[in-house]
């Protein structure tokens, strides 16, 4: 396989790499920073000529320990704890993408890893037990252990709290985007620091404030576009919606980092719609 086709076969396998991420850290956002390490680290490795046989299995390996090397940083401690009635039945696909990736984080690491692979992502128990490096039947037990831990959480109601945010922060989001509904991006512009970064995920990367200017020209000539305030996993953001479609979720969303009146770096996910699925969000105006 050469460098091009081993690119094209990455960039096809990221939504589902994204699947397992998303679920693994409890976060749309932090799946995304997460699959991101991983296939630094999958070009890293392939540039010293690691050989891979199965590269699916490969990269889920990668993604595995990207994500619990995550989870280990941020000491994330809350689990559901083992149970001996133990429920084998898979959990149907429409249910399981439902659930919300704070619930995965609730359950043990290998409870995580082996329902999000198998009731997700359709692997076997033996590829389980073989991208979390452990036996067959321990990834069979933490599966249905999983399995049955799902199902009663599923009973719980669902916390609808609003996240919070502090005026400062809803004070500098709302006006962003007033300031694209008018688009008013010179304005915007102005409001950049010099070393301003922007990640437009999954297609480019830039820096300085002289660089990025034509990504609010592009913005500027879409008509399509409608901006709104809003929340995601509790980050104030900017939620956009796509007029030419059903406008009951956004199409994309952009989140964007201050350093007091200085916009440090932004974040916009136009070309992930992988992110969206079963992303926690809210229209707050």
């Amino acid at each position: 396989m050469n460098s091009d086709e081993f690119e094209d076969r990455l960039k096809a396998l990221r939504p589902r790499l994204h699947r397992y991420c998303a679920r693994m850290t409890g976060s749309a956002v932090n799946g995304e920073d997460v699959l991101q390490d991983t296939l630094v680290k999958a070009l890293h490795a392939r540039a010293q000529g690691a050989g891979v046989d199965n590269l699916e299995g490969w990269l889920f390996r990668i993604a595995h320990n990207a994500s619990l090397d995550f989870l280990r940083d941020r000491s994330r401690k809350t689990v559901v704890p083992l149970t001996e009635d133990v429920e084998a039945a898979p959990i149907p696909e429409a249910d399981i993408v439902a659930i919300s990736f704070q619930t995965f984080l609730r359950l043990p690491e290998l409870q995580r890893c082996a329902v999000i692979l198998k009731d997700v992502l359709g692997h076997s128990v033996d590829e389980i037990a073989v991208i979390a490096e452990c036996s067959s039947a321990a990834a069979k037990s933490a599966l249905q252990r999983a399995r049955a831990a799902l199902r009663q959480l599923a009973q719980e109601p669902e916390d609808t709290r609003l996240p919070l945010m502090s005026d400062a922060d809803r004070r500098k989001i709302t006006a962003y985007v007033d300031l694209f509904r008018n688009g008013d991006f010179d304005t915007i512009r102005a409001m950049l620091a010099d070393d301003v970064k922007l990640d437009l995920v999954n297609r480019l990367q830039w820096e300085g404030r002289d660089k990025i200017g034509l990504y609010f020209t592009r913005y500027g000539e879409e008509t399509k576009w409608r901006f709104a305030l809003g929340a995601v996993e509790g980050q104030p953001a900017m939620l956009v919606f796509d007029s030419t479609g059903p406008m009951e979720r956004p199409a994309h969303f952009v989140l964007v980092d201050w350093s007091e009146s200085r916009i440090v770096e932004i974040r916009d996910f136009l070309f992930a719609p992988y992110v969206l699925e079963a992303l926690d969000w809210v229209r707050l105006g």
